[in-house]
């Protein structure tokens, strides 16, 4: 073994500790956290869970955004 070996040893085990240690803290931080802020689903987005969906009627509100601008661009063009 050579001079080197306990040193890092040492070095590798104080770092492994160091990180299980706050592995352990994130896991309870987040365990505590979700208790608190998770709250169950509305009845009614149970009920429609597509017609309630917010990022579906981004999408729906930027095609016709989209088809607008180019229906006005089709008709003004002298082309």
């Amino acid at each position: 073994m050579g001079i080197w070996t306990w040193p890092l040893l040492g070095v590798v085990l104080f770092i492994s500790a160091i990180g299980l240690y706050s592995t352990w803290r994130v896991m309870t931080f987040e365990r505590d956290r979700q208790e608190v802020n998770d709250s169950p689903i509305p009845q009614a987005v149970k009920n429609h869970p597509f017609s309630l969906n917010p990022i579906l009627w981004s999408l729906i509100a930027a095609l016709i955004l989209m088809f607008v601008i180019i229906a006005y661009y089709a008709t003004s063009s002298p082309y």
